[in-house]
């Protein structure tokens, strides 16, 4: 009984691993490159409007990719440790009772993945509400619909993430404050 459980835990252990490998990539790579065309747009922009005129879907392209950016970095944040949790309290706990730092983890992620999922119900909720309107953006005619997807999946994932933090604090011996970060001040791993 005790194999069929260590199979399982290994298993488990593989798919949250190779999720985890699958998200990064497609995390970096959403947010470097939002965050590179946002700069060009914005730059572009300033330019255009100097010596010509202004690129009239600039303002409402922007806010489609500060948007993309912020709800893809809430799953980055979190899988990578750098998540707004209660610090000070975890941090005044320090490494004297490093049980009662492990229940405070537990607690705070649970919190944490159950206020994402909330987050990712309400946001579809609101999606579909969105979706009946037949809203759309003014410059590009995007429906507003379509922007609540990008909502969901940040909410959606950061919840995983916290589950995944979850994971691995019942794995390890030691406190874990991300799938991927140790501890507070240990080097990103």
């Amino acid at each position: 009984m005790e194999e069929a459980g260590n199979k399982l835990n290994t298993s488990i252990g593989v798919i949250f691993s190779k999720v985890g490998k699958v998200t990064d990539i497609i995390e970096v790579s959403i947010l470097s490159l939002g965050t590179l065309a946002l700069a060009v747009l914005l730059v572009a922009n300033v330019i255009a409007r100097k010596f010509f005129r202004c690129i009239y879907y600039a303002e409402e392209v922007s806010m489609i990719l500060i948007l993309v950016v912020t709800f893809v970095g809430v799953s980055y944040a979190a899988r990578k440790g750098r998540h707004i949790r209660m610090g000070a309290i975890f941090d005044a706990v320090g490494t004297k009772w490093p049980g009662v730092q492990k229940v405070m983890i537990y607690i705070i992620s649970a919190y944490s993945a159950l206020i994402m999922f909330l987050m990712t119900h309400y946001t579809y909720n609101a999606l579909v509400i969105t979706r009946k309107t037949k809203q759309v953006t003014p410059s590009l005619g995007i429906r507003y619909w379509v922007l609540y997807i990008v909502v969901i999946a940040g909410f959606l994932l950061a919840g995983i993430q916290y589950l995944r933090t979850i994971y691995k604090n019942i794995l390890e011996k030691e406190v874990w404050i991300s799938p991927e970060q140790k501890g507070e001040y240990d080097e990103e791993g």
